[in-house]
């Protein structure tokens, strides 16, 4: 496994991240402890989740994957070897503490639900799971003026800080952000005191590389790097709903939550990078994650599983090299096909 510096913090994460959205809804909790083992096993020491999993986001299922992960890190004796990063839900989740908002009151809310399910005293990486204001996020486009802020980012920072002061949170990170709101929570962070935020977890994938635009920069200068989730496409990076003509069968069980992956647009470029696969003897799910690997924004690559099969090849990609006759051919198709699923 490689490892990468989570920003400036004394943590190395792993290049793979565990994804968990899966655990209690497409995994039980068996599959899920085992899919937590085998990645330990093979050097994966970063898990993510967030207060709102399983997905799709039902009632029913909130909550559900930190109780199955609290019940595999209630067993273990190295706690302090597992870096666990969860996140507190935006606005529009009514079900969720009477109506989720990124408040003081409701944060510390979530917290403490969070630190009560996941079975630990601490956080490792505590994140902003969206933002409260309106803006291009989920795939939105067309940006759109308005004066309604919602909770302002200062006192949503105000309160992430004061976890990291109480010893509930180690690190606090973003996460489907914009460049606007990232260079927000950075200035503040200077001008007020503020803890810095160490991660940005947004979508980046062959199907979407929006990130290089304007947040790719500000991982530069300002050393917080990306943790990269959606990689496959939910799923259509692997090739597996290449042939599906219904377009509610594309995507299987996320069909209805992530449009933006099943348009017509995202399967021809999905066929063309199974073809650019398969003339170089790889499979497409490692030609599209060992693309995310290289890049030198990326700190962590966030893969999901249903199988261990799936969960063994996602691993596998750390140790997948890209020529660059492979890397030209795969930016001739972006320049052609670029960002089908923003």
């Amino acid at each position: 496994m490689k490892y990468k510096k989570l920003s400036n913090t004394d943590l190395s994460v792993s290049l793979i991240c565990l994804g968990t959205m899966t655990y209690g809804e497409q995994n039980n909790e068996r599959e899920a402890h085992e899919q937590l083992d085998y990645s330990l096993s093979e050097g994966v020491n970063f898990i993510d989740t967030a207060e709102m999993y399983a997905i799709p986001p039902k009632e029913e299922t909130q909550g559900r994957t930190e109780e199955i992960i609290g019940t595999w890190l209630s067993t273990r004796s190295d706690r302090e070897k597992i870096i666990v990063a969860t996140k507190v839900a935006g606005p529009g989740m009514e079900y969720l503490r009477g109506g989720s908002r990124l408040d003081k009151k409701s944060i510390f809310q979530a917290i403490d639900e969070s630190l009560k399910r996941l079975k630990t005293d601490y956080i490792d990486l505590y994140q902003v799971h969206w933002p409260e204001r309106k803006s291009n996020y989920f795939g939105r486009l067309g940006y759109q003026y308005t004066e309604d802020m919602g909770v302002p980012i200062e006192e949503t920072l105000e309160a992430m800080s004061e976890l990291v002061k109480s010893g509930k949170v180690r690190y606090i990170g973003i996460s489907n952000e914009t460049p606007w709101g990232t260079k927000k929570y950075l200035e503040l962070a200077r001008e007020k005191g503020f803890e810095k935020i160490v991660s940005i977890q947004n979508p980046y994938s062959l199907l979407n590389r929006i990130y290089e635009v304007g947040l790719a920069e500000i991982s530069q200068h300002e050393n917080v790097g990306l943790l990269a989730y959606s990689p496959l496409g939910f799923g259509q990076l692997t090739g597996k709903y290449i042939d599906k003509t219904d377009k509610h069968s594309r995507l299987g069980l996320y069909g209805d939550w992530f449009t933006r992956y099943s348009n017509e647009r995202c399967l021809n470029a999905v066929k063309q990078y199974a073809a650019i696969a398969k003339n170089h003897d790889l499979s497409l799910t490692h030609l599209s994650l060992a693309f995310v690997n290289l890049q030198p924004f990326v700190t962590s690559n966030i893969i999901g599983a249903t199988t261990m099969e799936q969960l063994k090849e996602n691993i596998e990609s750390v140790d997948i090299n890209l020529s660059d006759e492979i890397i030209e051919e795969i930016n001739q198709v972006h320049e052609n096909q670029p960002n089908p699923a923003p």
